[in-house]
């Protein structure tokens, strides 16, 4: 770990945790998660009140370490959308009142979350988005489509991106919005993978859903900003999943090699080269974490997000390939399975999560549009062709569905 940390903050950090270790030492996970919020060591970057402390979020690694060896540190998979995504949205953006009501239920995952962001007709162009939301008095009558929605079925609110006005370019006319997503209006159905399974992802209709200006989340018309910062939370996310060392799916690989009878060298030489560069992004992760602003990060999620990708898929495929004729076998799930485990992240059916992982170049935003995101905002390229920024949204040409 760097050692530009303060030493007094990281004093009084070290004490707090181990004052909270002391006095929840026999609590449950959830009020322990609670404690920890009001302690302010969920994320030490947040304010006073929000689960921090305003520290600098280099401290968080002291924190995750300490409470990794206490055994109890939870993944934040437990609420992916909502630790990872949601919340530091509605940090950067959120009132006061937003803030109290949902920043702790989603860190102790009392209430999960959602993003309403992809459409049919608008995915890796999300800017591109028809949904409407149109003012009614003091409420937002919204109507429209999201699709590829993960955790929907599951999901308590969702940060739902919306079109107010159609008259000025695409990515000025939105508003973002807190969606409760039991309310009337709302129909979650889940969609069928590759592998047979309907677990993560779905397609959600709204139908005059009615939803109070109270919680829409930032100004009207700057919900591409919004959006934005969630979508860069989500790629840092995506990317910085590997805390520890040798966790995630190179634990799988590592298992795979050490069940084998033989040990071909040359395999050998492939698992050592995916090993080095999932160490090598969970060190960028780390960096890309205590680097960041407070609630919106820069361009390099994306790089995080397009590397890890990759390299799920290069473990995926040399993990079916060690285990030989078995690679042909589904072992967990089959044609018609309900709702369940992600197999792309328990690992634990190795045909599954080659299957699964094939999403993860596109999840998150595509491999292509987080190459774009690196030439034009990190390189200086110039942007792809297209019509011009300021072109209202209702007279771009578009396909009819």
């Amino acid at each position: 770990m760097q050692r530009d940390i303060d030493d007094e903050q990281e004093a009084e950090v070290r004490s707090r945790v181990l004052r909270l270790l002391d006095e929840f030492r026999d609590a449950g996970e959830r009020e322990f998660l609670g404690a920890q919020f009001d302690a302010g060591l969920t994320r030490i970057e947040y304010p006073p009140g929000c689960g921090g402390l305003g520290m600098e979020p280099k401290l968080q690694q002291v924190i995750e370490e300490m409470l990794a060896a206490a055994g109890r540190r939870v993944p934040w998979t437990r609420n992916p959308m909502g630790i990872g995504m949601c919340s530091p949205t509605i940090v950067a953006f959120g009132t006061a009142e937003q803030k109290a009501r949902h920043l702790r239920p989603i860190h102790t995952s009392d209430e999960l979350w959602c993003q309403l962001f992809s459409e049919p007709d608008a995915g890796s162009d999300v800017a591109s988005l028809s949904t409407r939301a149109v003012r009614d008095g003091g409420d937002w009558v919204v109507n429209g489509q999201k699709v590829w929605t993960s955790l929907a079925h599951e999901a308590d609110f969702g940060l739902l991106i919306a079109r107010t006005d159609p008259t000025v370019a695409k990515h000025k006319g939105l508003t973002a919005f807190i969606l409760d997503m039991h309310v009337p209006g709302v129909q979650v159905r889940g969609l069928r993978k590759i592998t047979g399974v309907s677990d993560w992802f779905n397609e959600v209709f709204l139908d005059d859903v009615r939803i109070p200006d109270s919680s829409r989340l930032g100004p009207v018309g700057e919900g591409w900003k919004v959006a934005t910062a969630t979508l860069m939370n989500e790629r840092v996310a995506i990317g910085g999943e590997l805390r520890g060392r040798g966790e995630g799916p190179i634990a799988a690989a590592l298992e795979a090699w050490a069940a084998q009878q033989e040990h071909d060298p040359v395999r050998r030489d492939q698992l050592v080269k995916l090993w080095v560069s999932a160490e090598v992004l969970r060190l960028g992760a780390i960096r890309a974490q205590s680097l960041r602003e407070q609630g919106v990060p820069g361009p390099e999620g994306s790089f995080l997000k397009l590397s890890y990708a990759m390299l799920r898929q290069q473990i995926a495929e040399f993990v079916v390939n060690l285990i030989g004729a078995n690679g042909m076998l589904v072992w967990g799930y089959g044609p018609g399975a309900p709702f369940g485990e992600d197999p792309v992240l328990d690992f634990e059916d190795p045909v599954l999560t080659y299957l699964g992982v094939q999403c993860t170049t596109i999840a998150g935003g595509t491999s292509e549009i987080m190459r774009n995101i690196l030439g034009e905002r990190v390189l200086g390229l110039p942007r792809e062709p297209g019509p011009d920024p300021g072109t209202p949204w209702n007279e771009i040409p578009r396909s009819v569905s």
